[in-house]
């Protein structure tokens, strides 16, 4: 099993040293192959964004390792939000977790409980969020307020006159200033999609007509 390490002291002058022979020594009774070292030197545990977290944090979504070893939740994270973030993240990419001084490993039944109510106190973070996101977009349109993106103000009229002169979709774009996908929107509203080379006008239409009928 690959394992990571992770230690952190507050200030400069402390040495994380001790914290890091502790899980070197977990890890070798284990069996465990450490596959990287992440300290922080001098760096408060209130800080959420701290660069050797943020390391170890973006190698757990590459899967780097199997496991996460810290010697005290403290060292993780003095924030309770902030440890239900990183321990529901971790939780999410099939991360163990374990945390030596408080004897919590998230495989034994007392870290499985431990991450389940991690999973729905995070769960329940999110409707929360959700439900106040609703209620302010019910507030927005009660006032009369605009949701979303404007509506694109444009001379339909005149873009369906001029596809029908012939310009074309780039032609088109340029000239009103949107994007051909706007453009392509305007001029088939229901969706179609008709490759711009058989997109012909009536007038082009006609013209090639008119030599056959000649003949």
């Amino acid at each position: 099993m690959k394992a990571a390490l992770y230690a952190r002291v507050s200030t400069a002058d402390q040495n994380s040293q001790s914290q890091l022979l502790d899980l070197q020594q977990l890890a070798q009774q284990r069996g465990w192959e450490i596959v990287e070292t992440y300290v922080d030197h001098g760096i408060s545990g209130v800080r959420t964004r701290r660069p050797a977290l943020d390391r170890l944090m973006a190698d757990a979504l590459r899967h780097r390792f199997d496991v996460v070893a810290v010697w005290s939740f403290d060292r993780m994270a003095r924030s309770v939000r902030h440890l239900l973030e990183t321990l529901d993240e971790l939780n999410r990419l099939s991360i163990q977790f374990i945390s030596l001084r408080e004897n919590i490993d998230s495989q034994g039944p007392l870290g499985r409980a431990l991450f389940t109510i991690i999973a729905l106190v995070a769960e329940l973070e999110r409707s929360l969020i959700r439900e106040r996101v609703r209620c302010g977009m019910r507030r927005a349109r009660l006032e009369g307020r605009q949701l979303g993106r404007k509506p694109l103000e444009v001379d339909r009229a005149a873009i369906l006159r001029d596809r029908e002169r012939g310009m074309s979709l780039s032609e088109l774009a340029k000239t009103y200033r949107i994007s051909r996908t706007s453009v392509h929107r305007i001029l088939h509203p229901l969706g179609s999609t008709v490759p711009e080379t058989s997109l012909q006008s009536h007038s082009q239409v006609e013209q090639n007509r008119r030599p056959e009928t000649a003949a």
